[in-house]
């Protein structure tokens, strides 16, 4: 009994491990060539012969990363979301020691695979089967054990016929395929992920999130940067986000990706606890026919701020029309937050497969999908919307509207909630 509590034990200390801290790392560029070099060259010098850095901008200097904190604990999955020129993959970079910080510092415990460029490592003269050989050894592997993994990393990476062909005749898929195959089977304990899962099919993308998700319950960590909030929703049970080289928000994901969201699609002072508003299209921006605000109403037509399993649900999509339209139709795709290694929807409802398509004229409208009882079950939910023009042509999309669905205490450990009745057949009915 003794031996099971200290094991117990053991294990809880080894999950609560910290295998990367960074510690007020700020990082400086300069945006002119010239400058960048000859700073460059003063602060080599200025390192050799033991002096500090310079920890103040210089002319034409800018902080990419500015007094950076977070930790990251064995086993868990952190996102890293921001607008390009966030600071996103100079902190990738200096995690994976490719570059050093101007200040602060970072500590890591374990073997790091970093996969911050589509076939960073490999050589495009050389085959992929060269290329596997090289690059897993750079991150570690004997050739013993690359042999050992080899079908598996062309298993993984699907390209059989291909693996001797030199990599610079692959697509970009493929390199992505190959580069995170020989990643993934270096078993690696921290893994760095930029952008590259954002290439290649569907199929394999799944694949890859079931691996991640599969790593991870065998204690990997990895740091994932995605511009979709959706596969960072999925994957990640933290989150941080970056403006300008600052951290603004970090921790909860959804709570995360809220705040990035705001920040990048909707206009604060228009928006309301009940109802999404999103901000006005340009002419150069729109065609024809915008999404204005997302919400919900209830039987009675009234706009809910919160929505409970099985009770009758409006939810409306406002528009705005430049010109007449017709065959105008939504497609609606509801995803539940927080599952693991999972990218398939819950729930997608489509006005071309209802046969339901409606004419506009220019000025406002509002469309609505009408439930006589919503079906989710309690849980926080993303909806990708699309305004169509029959399945041919797109007008507006908004991919990430996020709601919480509630439970009257009803409810119990199920997937979606069933309308029923009940009663009681006596006497012959009862044959």
């Amino acid at each position: 009994m003794t031996e099971l509590v200290d094991r117990e034990i053991a294990i809880q200390s080894q999950d609560s491990e910290v295998v990367i801290s960074v510690e007020n790392v700020s990082k400086k560029f300069c945006r002119d060539l010239r400058r960048s070099l000859f700073y460059g060259v003063r602060d080599i010098a200025t390192e050799l012969i033991g002096g500090k850095r310079i920890e103040t901008l210089r002319t034409q200097e800018f902080w990419a990363l500015k007094d950076v904190n977070f930790e990251l604990r064995r086993g868990q999955a952190l996102g890293l979301v921001g607008a390009n020129g966030a600071g996103k993959s100079t902190l990738l970079r200096i995690i994976s020691g490719l570059i050093k910080p101007d200040i602060g510092t970072v500590k890591l415990k374990g073997r790091v695979a970093p996969l911050i460029a589509l076939g960073a490592g490999f050589n495009p003269l050389l085959t992929g089967r060269e290329n596997i050989y090289a690059n897993m050894s750079i991150l570690g592997l004997s050739t013993k054990e690359i042999e050992a993994r080899f079908q598996e990393v062309i298993d993984f990476a699907e390209i059989w016929d291909a693996i001797d062909a030199p990599v610079q005749n692959y697509s970009s898929g493929m390199a992505a395929r190959l580069g995170f195959a020989c990643a993934i089977h270096t078993e690696p304990e921290i893994l760095l992920i930029d952008e590259v899962l954002a290439v290649g099919d569907i199929k394999f993308k799944a694949k890859c999130y079931r691996k991640l998700h599969q790593l991870r319950q065998q204690g990997t960590s990895f740091v994932l940067v995605n511009h979709n909030p959706q596969a960072i929703l999925n994957v990640c049970d933290s989150a941080i986000y970056l403006v300008k080289g600052e951290l603004i928000a970090s921790g909860d994901t959804e709570r995360v990706i809220e705040k990035y969201e705001e920040d990048l699609f909707l206009d604060s002072k228009r928006k309301t606890s009940e109802v999404m508003y999103l901000p006005e299209k340009s002419a150069s921006e729109s065609f024809g026919l915008d999404i204005t605000h997302l919400f919900f109403r209830d039987a009675e037509g009234k706009i809910l701020e919160s929505l409970k399993s099985g009770e009758p649900t409006s939810f409306c999509v406002g528009c705005k029309a430049h010109q007449k339209f017709d065959n105008v139709t939504l497609h609606l795709k509801i995803t539940e937050l927080g599952g693991e290694g999972g990218t398939g929807a819950v729930l997608f409802l489509s006005g071309e497969n209802d046969e339901k398509f409606f004419e506009v004229v220019p000025g406002k409208h509002e469309i609505q999908l009408q439930m006589p009882c919503l079906g989710l079950a309690p849980g926080t939910y993303t909806m990708s919307i699309k305004l169509k023009q029959s399945s041919i042509y797109t007008f507006d999309v908004f991919e990430s509207f996020r709601f919480s669905v509630k439970s009257d205490g009803t409810m119990s450990q199920c997937k979606f909630y069933q309308p029923r009745a009940w009663q009681i057949v006596t006497g012959d009915r009862a044959d």
